[in-house]
C-alpha cells in the first residue's frame, strides 16, 4: 500500500500558470493540477483515457471538435488519443486520472 499527499505535495512548475503533482501505479494515475485564471494547458493527445474532475474554479476543456465548461464537481471524460486543451477561466483545482499511467509523466513525478 502507498499513501500520499496530493494537496500538500511539492507541485511542479508544468507551464505559465499551471503546477502539478502526479503519482500512480501500474495501471493508473491520478494528477492534482493547480491552475491560475487565464491558464491554457496546450493542445496535445497521449493514448491514455483521460479523467478529469473539477474540485474547484471554472475551465473551459476543448476535446476534438466538442466545447463544454465545467465548474466544481463536475467530471469530463476524455478518450485516448484525441487532442485536447483546458483553459482556466477561474483560479481552479482539477484532479486527472489517467489509465493506463503516462509515461511523460512518470519521468517527472516521483510514481
Amino acid at each position: 500500500m502507498k499513501k500520499i499527499s496530493l494537496f500538500k505535495a511539492r507541485h511542479l512548475n508544468l507551464f505559465p500558470g499551471a503546477e502539478a503533482f502526479a503519482a500512480g501505479g501500474e495501471k493508473a494515475m491520478v494528477m492534482h493540477v493547480r491552475l491560475e485564471e487565464g491558464a491554457v494547458v496546450p493542445k496535445h493527445a497521449h493514448p491514455q483515457e483521460q479523467i478529469s474532475v473539477v474540485l474547484s474554479g471554472r475551465v473551459v476543456f476543448e476535446v476534438g471538435e466538442e466545447v463544454c465548461e465545467a465548474g466544481a464537481g463536475e467530471a469530463v471524460f476524455i478518450p485516448g488519443d484525441v487532442p485536447h486543451t483546458v483553459q482556466a477561466i477561474l483560479a481552479s483545482e482539477v484532479l486527472d486520472v489517467f489509465a493506463p499511467p503516462r509515461e511523460d509523466l512518470k519521468e517527472k513525478f516521483p510514481l
